[in-house]
């Protein structure tokens, strides 16, 4: 039982953990903004057409955020570069969403900038995380 046998074991755990705590958080976030414009299109004078809009955003971003935790979970198990690399693509895509959230709305509670920035957060760390794991599959593999 020699070591010729050794394997090489790559994927980020950190990295695996953040997506999995990110889903989670995302869920609570995308049930807060929703609860939150309805309860801004109730209370204040909301605009329809912005209403729409937003609503309309927040569930593209749904759907982008699936397919982002999805990409980041697959490339991080099977130690692919492409599914990591389009997991922070798509990461930088809701980041920009986030953003919108935070600052182009109509109405910005405050409730609204701590969500928000606690979404950024979690994003630009799973970012600087991806970045690492890529550049570790790159350099084995390669």
């Amino acid at each position: 039982m020699a070591a010729c046998c050794l394997i090489l074991q790559l994927s980020s755990v950190p990295l695996q953990l953040l997506l999995y705590l990110t889903a989670l958080y995302y869920v609570f976030y995308f049930l807060f903004t929703l609860s939150v414009l309805i309860y801004k299109s109730q209370v204040l004078s909301y605009p329809y057409e912005s209403l729409v809009t937003d609503v309309s955003l927040l569930f593209f971003m749904a759907a982008l955020e699936a397919v982002r935790l999805f990409f980041g979970v697959r490339g991080n198990l099977l130690e692919s570069e492409g599914y990591v690399v389009a997991n922070m693509c798509l990461t930088g895509a809701t980041a920009l969403l986030s953003v919108y959230f935070l600052v182009w709305q109509s109405y910005v509670l405050r409730a609204d900038v701590v969500v928000n920035a606690v979404l950024l957060a979690a994003y630009g760390l799973g970012g600087v995380l991806a970045f690492i794991t890529v550049a570790r599959f790159t350099s084995v593999y390669s």
